[in-house]
């Protein structure tokens, strides 16, 4: 079950002005369950995203890359089931083909297309189950199917993921709809496994992308289930600008920074739903480091935790056992990192308890407190380097005996 996470309500999710979506089930790998969707997209809608560092990035995310970089897209196309990666020349071949079936459909270019799989790995994709699945997929579009599409995007998630929330931009209400899929091979270097976000904003496209690649800094590329890097990671923002107000055109206005709020914070809560739906997961872990020299030693001191499996086992069992945290803290990369300065805190606010200070165990602790705060579903642990001024905060889960279960059957 996944970790304080309510599933979404059909009722809540906003429909976005120009942005429809359909869903099929075309066989993809198992039959019964929906598994394509079909998102269409109004003329001048501006189309960015950001995609997984894994050099054996999957045929689809070639793809996308390759022809966000000739802009007006007009459709996205997910499948999942078979993730067309480690295919070779005939996933770059499908993945193409099926672009310029949905381009045939819906009357546009195929590299106006961008296709999205997600699934098993080194298993080719049945392009003919998709392309005769296609009609139906864009006869049932809408702009109220956001539910269904979240659903159909799923693979080993247990609940989908997806949220709303409106923002006031220069007197206009402006909507921001989105969903995302993951659950395990969680630990993107861009973005989500996969996330897709539309809005009605209008937004000078350069202004896009740097929002889109800071949005998935702080969220998407801030989580970790099980520290391996998907080949197949992909997050996408669409905005179409049909709300009403004038066009976004400088990082610097007031219009802008409300957008950026907005999205930022929509990307962490369907970040953080990855997690707390993690493969297995029991309990929902922030780590927050602070008093470091920049953000990125901070990320890696809160990685190395994240991370490690003998913490996130340790969390599972309730087990204070918190030894672990300060070895993960100790291989994390910095060299001339002052263990003696350091402090460790497992738990938030009045309820935290100092764990570990001048290099070794906090002389107040007692495992008692430590036992009682790490038996809760949501666990938060704080560290400070003492070095600056810099912090960051990544956010994971524990491993449970379910986690090699779900991984071990995957492909029955």
């Amino acid at each position: 079950m996944p970790v304080n996470l309510p599933p979404p309500v059909a009722a809540d999710l906003l429909p976005v002005a120009g942005v429809s979506l359909g869903v099929t089930e075309a066989g993809v790998r198992k039959p019964g369950r929906r598994d394509l969707t079909l998102i269409e997209l109004d003329a001048g809608t501006r189309v960015a995203g950001v995609f997984t560092r894994n050099r054996f990035c999957a045929a689809p995310v070639q793809v996308c890359q390759r022809h966000l970089a000739d802009g007006d897209i007009r459709a996205l196309v997910i499948n999942t089931g078979v993730a067309n990666a480690g295919t070779g020349e005939q996933g770059m071949a499908d993945a193409i083909a099926t672009c310029a079936a949905v381009a045939q459909l819906l009357g546009i270019a195929p590299d106006q297309v961008l296709p999205f799989s997600t699934g098993v790995i080194l298993e080719p994709l049945p392009v003919a189950r998709i392309v005769a699945g296609l009609p139906a997929a864009h006869a049932n579009t809408g702009a109220a199917n956001w539910f269904d599409a979240a659903h159909a995007i799923m693979t080993t998630d247990t609940v989908a993921k997806a949220r709303s929330r409106t923002v006031t931009i220069d007197g206009a209400t402006v909507t921001l709809t989105g969903m995302s899929k993951g659950a395990g091979m969680i630990k993107p270097n861009m973005a989500t496994m996969l996330g897709f976000v539309a809005t009605d904003a209008a937004i000078a496209q350069p202004l896009l992308e740097a929002l889109v690649t800071e949005a998935a800094d702080l969220s998407f590329n801030s989580i970790t289930v099980d520290g391996d890097t998907s080949t197949n990671d992909s997050f996408v923002v669409m905005a179409t600008g049909k709300a009403g107000h004038a066009e976004i055109t400088s990082a610097d206005s007031d219009a802008c920074r409300a957008l950026r709020e907005a999205l930022i914070g929509l990307s962490v809560e369907l970040a953080q739903a990855i997690v707390r739906d993690g493969e297995g997961a029991t309990k929902f872990m922030t780590v927050a480091v602070e008093g470091g020299r920049d953000r990125d030693e901070c990320r890696k001191v809160a990685y190395a935790v994240a991370h490690s499996p003998l913490v996130k086992t340790a969390f599972f069992a309730s087990d204070p056992n918190l030894g672990r945290i300060l070895a993960a803290i100790g291989y994390a990369g910095i060299d001339d990192l002052d263990v003696a300065g350091l402090r460790v805190w497992l738990g938030d606010g009045k309820e935290s308890v100092l764990v570990a200070e001048h290099g070794g165990r906090a002389a107040s602790y007692r495992e008692e407190a430590g036992a009682r705060i790490m038996a809760a579903a949501e666990i938060t642990v704080r560290i400070d380097l003492a070095r600056g001024d810099a912090s960051a905060t990544v956010w994971t889960c524990d491993f449970s005996y379910d986690y090699v279960k779900i991984n071990a059957d995957y492909r029955s």
